[in-house]
């Protein structure tokens, strides 16, 4: 199915009063909050599949902030992360960019800017979430034969077999079979689901590709 993308926001600083603070403002405007007093234990429970953002500070005890995001990197992580510091420098924030960070803020910082950034980064994940399941129920659609997917034009259409079977001139048991194909290469377990799937899938298509060929 295509899943529900419910964001969270992953925040780590040793600092628990900073901790606190950045899980109030950031709450003050309904997201979802997870945080975490090190690198170290973020990485733990790191889930790939999760959507949301990272706001991490850059220097703490035994690993840092960018030194995670490397670890992530290496993960193929897709989170935006935007790194906090109190003690910037040019060099510092080059890196940070250069590695893929959506932004590095200096402390204090201006908490409206900040929760913009998180906004950003966020719709940033989702829409990038969205794409690959497009892409990846696209990919299934496209690998079915050329008879399954006449069959399921029709089946989306509200045929019946018996009329999906007169209409391509084929058995109504054949018409059967490739129902139970088409169910199982998409992954999907009854018609109502593959009727949501087809449609929203179609319907990303339209959003995420407007210039697509019909």
């Amino acid at each position: 199915m295509l899943n529900t993308i419910k964001p969270t926001v992953f925040i780590i600083d040793d600092n628990l009063d900073a901790l606190k603070s950045l899980r109030w403002l950031v709450e003050s405007v309904g997201l979802n909050v997870e945080c975490f007093e090190s690198p170290i234990s973020f990485l733990e429970i790191y889930d790939p599949s999760r959507c949301g953002c990272i706001v991490t500070d850059v220097r703490m005890p035994i690993m840092g902030g960018i030194q995670m995001f490397e670890q992530l990197n290496l993960l193929k992580n897709k989170l935006p992360v935007i790194i906090l510091t109190g003690h910037a420098d040019v060099p510092m924030a080059v890196n940070a960019m250069k590695i893929g960070a959506m932004d590095f803020i200096s402390k204090p910082f201006n908490d409206q800017y900040l929760l913009e950034q998180i906004q950003k980064s966020i719709a940033l994940n989702v829409n990038q979430r969205l794409t690959d399941q497009f892409e990846n129920y696209a990919n299934r659609f496209a690998n079915l034969t050329k008879r399954e997917q006449q069959v399921l034009i029709l089946v989306i259409a509200g045929k019946l077999n018996k009329q999906i079977a007169d209409e391509l001139c084929i058995a109504n048991s054949t018409v059967e079979f490739h129902r139970s194909r088409i169910m199982k290469k998409i992954g999907v377990k009854n018609l109502a689901e593959l009727i949501k799937i087809y449609l929203k899938s179609e319907n990303l298509a339209s959003t995420t590709q407007p210039n697509r060929k019909k």
